[in-house]
């Protein structure tokens, strides 16, 4: 499970390991007379670089996220001690920036359709989500599982850990007959 300080560490990872490619391929040249002011042209060049990619970098590693659209993300089993806490659906202000037209898009096109009652397909998640924690709480099969419950436009995604492939697809099944809910993405491990 990737939380947010691995998911930091990863990028940071990325962008330094791309700025040591291209650090890599940039020759110093040295052509004739003035060989040392093109050498200490090119090392400034090459400062430049380092320094314009190494700060874009840490802002691209640092940049905050956050629920935007307030999207219920929650735990609904806690079975499993060592079953690390998925991230939820956080995203960056430019990111938020970028979906919120396509959100508002796929959110009415439903109800302009005539398949949803309410007029976006989003405003159902805060009730479908706790409706999952108490379909499975009261089947009473999954009390040995870790399972978080995303709900983005009724589409519920089930995140976690679970003990067997079994349970896996049996928790996708009751979570499925659930109403209101169009689809389930089952991202659970098996520990």
């Amino acid at each position: 499970m990737l939380t947010a300080g691995r998911v930091f560490t990863l990028r940071l990872f990325f962008c330094m390991q791309t700025l040591w490619q291209i650090l890599a391929n940039i020759q110093c040249v040295s052509i004739g007379t003035g060989a040392n002011i093109l050498k200490l042209l090119s090392y400034v060049r090459l400062f430049s670089v380092v320094s314009m990619l190494s700060a874009a970098c840490f802002a691209f590693a640092d940049e905050a996220r956050s629920n935007f659209f307030n999207d219920p993300f929650l735990q609904v089993t806690h079975g499993i001690g060592d079953c690390q806490a998925p991230e939820g659906p956080m995203l960056t202000e430019a990111q938020a920036r970028a979906e919120a037209h396509s959100r508002v898009e796929r959110g009415t096109s439903c109800y302009q359709s005539g398949l949803c009652r309410l007029p976006n397909s989003y405003l159902y998640d805060r009730e479908i989500i706790p409706r999952v924690k108490r379909a499975i709480e009261v089947d009473g099969r999954f009390a040995e599982t870790s399972v978080w419950a995303e709900g983005q436009r009724r589409i519920v995604t089930l995140k976690g850990c679970v003990q067997t492939s079994g349970q896996a697809k049996e928790l996708e099944k009751l979570v499925r007959r659930i109403d209101d809910v169009e689809n389930v993405v089952n991202l659970l491990t098996y520990k």
